[in-house]
């Protein structure tokens, strides 16, 4: 019997071990983790690098509360992921979690409104089909309904969603891209006005939707019009590269391929790679400077934040990356896994949509190709697809609810940024494997 309440309810296999993209179970068994476990493992598992500097600094220094210091893993870290001020960002702060990081980042943007003598500020727009962490702030300006249901009751009002820029579901027969971002623009705007615009704080996006919608990127063109929304009503852009970033897109920052720069960027999965629990907020330096000419600190802490262990491994992870030039491999193995995927399910009945960018993939199921009817809700086709994978050896991040947190089901493939053309193939055909078996099964 196991004493851990398992977020599953049973009890899953036990890992042991780990070496490069593939995991080692109790049983013996050996699977290839093609999703990082949810986009985290991005240099894989088992690097002797990162496991030296987690040994060393826990050696040197465990732990130094942050009200009374700093260290030097925390101080190295914010100087390497922040050198030339990537779109005027400055200044770094770090938690635990991505969730951490999205409520710091709700309670940075609405302390730097006070602090400028705008309190009036209290609302958020973000986007339905949307996730951006399971705190309940976080749960909040998501908009994943799955997982908002059971605690809708005590959710804040202060946020409001408009439309998912989701091309292969919402965009109207006969629109041109063009078209669909005018309408999607227009919505956002008229949020603003519905709202009063000077109430508004942020809006808040991923660049690349991650897990509740399956790595989804929005059309050309619209966070350039977002930008311009929030510069004209005085409004912050915050934009959640927990899951995208941090090199998963093939750039260290998924902004990079939007033409804009957010105000506050949320940072976790990629940046620790998950030798350590760590997340954290990128900020714009005109936040800092307010908050130096004001209060001079920042409302908010968590016992944890800045581990200087975690920071330790995060910090190696991130010098790996650059050493070793693992953003070109993600953009090559990516453009080979889009061809993969392609190959395996381009002309698939079952397969409606193949999308996304660099190592973060996805496949969305549908029972017929050509009018993208979903499967029924109660078949679960996720669940069984991540089970006949897990049966050939291999793990991706299967979820449901793609389209409005019941209906639709997608695959997401995000494997680690080490990974191989060979390996790239074999997730490619096992996972086809695992799709017929669980169709085989309806």
């Amino acid at each position: 019997m196991s004493r851990v309440l398992h977020r599953s309810g049973g009890v899953p296999p036990v890992a042991v071990g780990g070496s490069g993209i593939r995991l080692r179970l109790a049983d013996g068994r050996e699977i290839i983790d093609a999703s990082g476990g949810a986009a985290v493992a991005c240099l894989g598992h088992g690097n002797e690098r990162v496991a030296a500097a987690i040994g060393r600094q826990a050696g040197q220094l465990a732990y130094a509360h942050t009200g009374f210091f700093t260290s030097e893993p925390a101080e190295a870290l914010a100087e390497l992921i922040l050198e030339g001020s990537p779109g005027g960002l400055s200044h770094a702060w770090f938690c635990s979690s991505g969730s951490e990081g999205t409520e710091a980042a709700l309670k940075l943007a609405r302390q730097y409104f006070v602090e400028i003598g705008q309190p009036r500020r209290t609302h958020f727009i973000a986007r339905r089909q949307s996730y951006h962490g399971n705190t309940l702030g976080a749960l909040a300006v998501g908009g994943n309904m799955m997982r908002r249901a059971l605690y809708q009751p005590i959710l804040s009002d202060a946020f409001s969603h408009v439309s998912p820029a989701f091309a292969y579901r919402f965009q109207r027969d006969g629109e041109s891209d063009a078209q669909y971002v005018d309408r999607l623009a227009a919505e956002l705007e008229a949020e603003f006005t519905r709202l009063g615009p000077e109430t508004v704080i942020a809006f808040v996006a991923e660049p690349v939707v991650g897990a509740t919608a399956g790595c989804v990127a929005a059309p050309a063109g619209y966070f350039e019009r977002v930008r311009a929304i929030c510069n004209r009503h005085g409004a912050l852009l915050i934009l959640d590269e927990v899951m995208c970033g941090m090199g998963r897109t093939g750039t260290m920052h998924a902004w990079e391929q939007e033409g804009v720069t957010p105000d506050i960027q949320v940072i976790a999965k990629g940046l620790g790679g998950g030798y350590q629990p760590i997340g954290g907020i990128l900020i714009a330096q005109r936040i800092v400077a307010a908050l130096a000419a004001g209060s001079g600190a920042f409302m908010h802490g968590h016992t944890y934040q800045a581990h200087p262990v975690a920071c330790a491994a995060a910090l190696e992870v991130q010098r790996i990356i650059r050493e070793d030039r693992l953003l070109a491999n993600v953009r090559r193995m990516g453009a080979r896994l889009d061809a993969a995927l392609t190959e395996q399910f381009g002309n698939h009945p079952h397969v409606g949509d193949i999308r996304g960018r660099g190592l973060f993939r996805a496949i969305e199921l549908v029972a017929d190709r050509a009018s993208k009817q979903v499967f029924d809700p109660t078949l679960k086709m996720h669940e069984r697809i991540k089970r006949e994978a897990l049966a050939r050896g291999l793990a991706v991040y299967p979820m449901g609810g793609t389209i409005d947190g019941r209906q639709g089901d997608h695959v997401v493939i995000a494997p680690p940024y080490i990974v191989t053309e060979a390996e790239i193939d074999e997730i490619a055909a096992r996972l086809a494997e695992a799709v017929t078996a669980a169709l085989a099964g309806v």
